[in-house]
């Protein structure tokens, strides 16, 4: 790839000129190549990504083969929503790891979508992986999208930071929201004696703000909440709930029902309940402009047959 410079690029950087004449490929990107020895101008090799531009050069830039992808491809089942050239949209089941991490190496989503998409992966920086953009808990089910290369990597980042991203879901939880609908809104940061888990923080946290609305009730014993998101902490749903008193039903760190609202169902729906093997949350609903085309676009997903399963045995409170 080739980009002239111009008299209105004299005295810039040689990477911001070169990302904004290199479609698809982010500054970062840009930058790396640089440094790496792949610019060229007539017999010059420029590693500086600060070098100042002068009008009329032309600078020749050497964009090598997206690197193989360091996690292993793996044939995992997936239910694909919607696929093109630029990013793939997955109803993730609960139980599956979004990432390669310690204690979960493999048989991640990564690995799934590395071995599905194949050479339709055009390099997330030069690597030949899906971009991920948000994640979901591992017991977590229902939308996420993946990038494919790095031109919608990057504007879906962006959508994500500006909050540009309607996303809907879905929970279960212990007892009835009073009132009904409302906003919760508190710093999230790390446990201060429990690393492990997140909390609302009066200091030190990021803000999070989460809207939600009780669109069923089971008696007085729990309710199917609609909750959207207005940011992304970590745990953020979980976390705010359990702060107002409603903790997600089947939540191994921040679900647990009181003996009095356990004692409000029948001895046999309150045993399968409390047994229910994950938090009860489902990302149920995804929609954002298309990072290239800029076409509005959104996705429902079913709730889970675990999740159905569980409404149907809330019937009986």
């Amino acid at each position: 790839m080739t980009v002239d410079a111009t008299d209105a690029d004299a005295g810039q950087r040689l990477d911001r000129v070169l990302a904004a004449g290199a479609a698809g490929l982010s500054r970062s990107r840009i930058k790396a190549l640089i440094e790496e020895g792949r610019v060229r101008c007539g017999a010059r090799t420029i590693v500086d990504p600060s070098y100042r531009v002068k009008p009329g050069e032309r600078y020749e830039l050497a964009i090598p083969p997206a690197r193989a992808a360091e996690p292993e491809a793996q044939a995992l089942p997936l239910k694909v929503v919607y696929e093109d050239e630029h990013l793939i949209v997955i109803d993730k089941p609960a139980g599956l790891v979004v990432h390669p991490a310690p204690g979960n190496p493999d048989r991640t989503l990564v690995n799934a979508l590395i071995a599905h998409c194949g050479t339709s992966l055009s390099g997330i920086g030069g690597v030949r992986r899906p971009g991920i953009v948000h994640r979901l808990d591992k017991d977590t089910s229902g939308l996420l999208v993946a990038a494919k290369s790095d031109a919608a990597h990057r504007a879906l980042t962006e959508a994500f930071a500006k909050h540009d991203i309607d996303r809907v879901y879905r929970a279960l939880v212990w007892g009835v929201p009073h009132p009904r609908s409302g906003t919760i809104e508190g710093a999230i940061g790390r446990h201060p004696v429990d690393r492990k888990r997140m909390a609302v923080r009066r200091s030190g946290g990021k803000p999070a703000l989460t809207t939600y609305r009780a669109i069923r009730s089971f008696g007085t014993a729990a309710a199917l909440v609609e909750c959207r998101l207005a940011t992304g902490r970590t745990h953020q749903i979980r976390v705010h709930l359990a702060s107002i008193g409603h903790p997600v039903i089947g939540d191994p760190i921040y679900g647990t029902a009181s003996r009095a609202r356990r004692q409000k169902m029948s001895p046999k729906t309150r045993e399968t309940v409390t047994e229910f093997g994950r938090q009860a949350l489902h990302a149920a609903r995804l929609g954002f402009r298309h990072p290239i085309t800029g076409k509005s676009m959104a996705w429902d997903a079913p709730d889970p047959l675990d999740f159905g399963g569980l409404i149907t045995i809330l019937e009986s409170v």
